[in-house]
Parts: C-alpha cells; sequence; structure tokens
C-alpha cells in the first residue's frame, strides 16, 4: 500500500501542502544590511524568497531551512535562528 500522502495527483497542488513546520532553523533577514544582490532568491531551492516592494521576503509557510540562503549571502544578512515552536 502507496501512503498517499507523498503522491500529487494535479499540477500546482503541492502549493497546498506546506512544508515550514520541519524547520529546526529558520533564515533571518536583516532588510538593513541587504544589499538586494538577489542571490538568496536565485539559490532558494523551494522559492521560498520573494521580492516585495523592493524588500526580499521569506515565506515561512514553505521554507524548510536548508539556510543555503545564508550561505549565499555575500553581506552576511541572512543569519539561521533556532525554530521556537
Amino acid at each position: 500500500m502507496v501512503n498517499t500522502g507523498t503522491i500529487i495527483y494535479e499540477p500546482g497542488s503541492s502549493a497546498k501542502n506546506k512544508t515550514g513546520s520541519w524547520r529546526v532553523f529558520k533564515p533571518v533577514l536583516d532588510q538593513d544590511k541587504c544589499v538586494k544582490c538577489e542571490n538568496c532568491y536565485i539559490f532558494c531551492p523551494e522559492g521560498c524568497i520573494q521580492e516585495k516592494d523592493g524588500k526580499f521576503e521569506i515565506d515561512y509557510d514553505y521554507c524548510k531551512g536548508c539556510l543555503i540562503c545564508e550561505k549565499e549571502c555575500p553581506v552576511k544578512a541572512i543569519k539561521a535562528e533556532r525554530e521556537e515552536k
């Protein structure tokens, strides 16, 4: 028997599966240090970082806390914080 929770039957339906609850660490962006280079946006494997009104924001509903954005930020504007549950 296959666990149907891991199968996506309809295109675009994965947006309903919020994955942010798995996180142990979360990236926190310091807007004052951010130079808007877009590295975090480009390297985020989940597409959780979006630009809105000239600022980058992290969608914590889908961010899994891989922290690639922290590693790629050239000015260290993103820091890892332990997730509080």
